[in-house]
């Protein structure tokens, strides 16, 4: 756990978020500033920065990032009309928390190419 990283701070339960999923590994909440009807960010319980800082060791825990993405989907209704994960690293792709975190997005048509 990074001390000031509010990702950490939500997932240890010391600030409140409105969580939708959670697992020994995994949190799932809703994002503060929605890009969509459903936007529901992902992340690892562990403290990794950016996807640059993943290992080998976290193959598995990224995984679940998705097995996560997927039941939240489900549970939000959109997994079968279509839904939307992104990850972005670093600044210039548009990463604002330090914090690696999979966008769950969906409820409207998305357009392509994103950004």
């Amino acid at each position: 756990m990074s001390e000031d990283c509010i990702f950490c701070k939500i997932a240890s339960g010391d600030i409140p978020g409105d969580i939708v999923y959670e697992d020994e590994h995994v949190v799932a909440f809703r994002d503060l500033n929605p890009q969509a009807p459903t936007h529901v960010l992902v992340i690892p319980r562990e403290h990794i920065s950016t996807i640059n800082d993943l290992e080998e060791n976290h193959a598995e825990l990224v995984g679940r990032l998705y097995l996560a993405a997927k039941q939240v989907a489900e549970a939000e209704g959109i997994a079968e009309r279509g839904y939307r994960t992104v990850m972005n690293c670093n600044a210039e792709a548009g990463q604002t928390v330090y914090h690696i975190h999979l966008h769950v997005l969906g409820g409207r048509p998305m357009g392509w190419p994103p950004g």
